[in-house]
């Protein structure tokens, strides 16, 4: 099983260059980032995490321009998004981001995307939140078929272009992680992803989280499919939890990255040093 991180790069906590370098020296194999555009100041949605939205929710880092200076400076992690909102995006121009960035990482980086929660964020995009995964998996959809064709057309209902040429093309075709633990996420992913990313599965429901990662494997198998590896995000460091995540058939864990606020760029590189232990 594989040991990455997964963080809110925030503006006023350690830069992107050093913190992937600092994953890349410590043996961990992934470094993701987390997306959010901006956070609109009404608070109406109800952050999932509880009653307090954090500071680091409107301070991070554009992934991908984060990411592409990872990839400048470092040779071996996986670089990836956990997740990208990517109905928030115009696909057109995303799909060139993506690709730009997969060529400068050397073909490292994977999709990790989402719908999303916060339904203001969605509206200033001009995304209706009851359709926010249906326009999700259309964008999906579009970008591939820029990735892999030299006249890319695509007519949906969200998406809609005539011929058009875009490079670069990726190195390959970036794999896509539909994150999610709903009833019918692994519908999603079995139609529009190379990969699961659930979100922080907690030890105590590791049984019932297994039965759904056989489910995959099965129905992937039954499709014709290579089975369909799951990244765990928000996974707990102690080595009994690997185990178990392990023997659910976690491919992947992302340790969640503690927020020290500003001025906390040692604080980081120590708990990164308490992971690298793990490896």
């Amino acid at each position: 099983m594989d040991l990455g991180v997964v963080t809110f790069l925030t503006d006023y906590g350690i830069t992107p260059v050093e913190l992937g370098r600092a994953v890349e020296e410590r043996g961990l194999g992934a470094l993701f980032l987390t997306e959010h555009t901006h956070i609109p100041t009404s608070r109406e949605s109800p952050w999932p995490g509880g009653p307090e939205l954090p500071t680091r929710y409107s301070h991070t880092y554009d992934p991908f321009v984060a990411l592409a200076a990872v990839a400048a400076t470092t040779e071996r992690i996986v670089l990836g998004t956990a997740v990208s909102l990517i109905a928030q995006h115009d696909p057109i121009v995303l799909a060139k981001a993506v690709a730009s960035l997969d060529r400068i990482a050397g073909g490292r980086f994977e999709l990790g995307i989402g719908p999303g929660w916060n339904a203001e964020e969605m509206a200033h995009h001009g995304v209706d939140p009851g359709r926010r995964t249906a326009r999700m998996l259309e964008h999906v959809e579009a970008m591939r078929v820029i990735w892999t064709e030299d006249e890319a057309e695509y007519h949906g209902r969200f998406v809609d272009f005539s011929p058009i040429w875009s490079w670069p093309k990726p190195t390959r075709v970036p794999p896509v992680l539909i994150g999610g633990g709903g009833p019918t996420v692994l519908d999603r992913v079995l139609s529009h992803g190379d990969g699961w990313i659930p979100l922080r599965v907690p030890v105590s429901a590791l049984d019932e989280f297994g039965e759904r990662v056989a489910e995959l494997r099965r129905r992937a198998a039954e499709a014709g499919r290579d089975p369909l590896p799951v990244t765990l995000y928000g996974a707990s460091p102690k080595p009994e939890a690997l185990a178990s995540y392990a023997a659910a058939g976690v491919d992947r864990v992302l340790f969640e990255l503690t927020d020290p606020g500003p001025g906390g760029t040692d604080a980081t590189l120590r708990e990164l040093d308490g992971l690298a232990a793990l490896v």
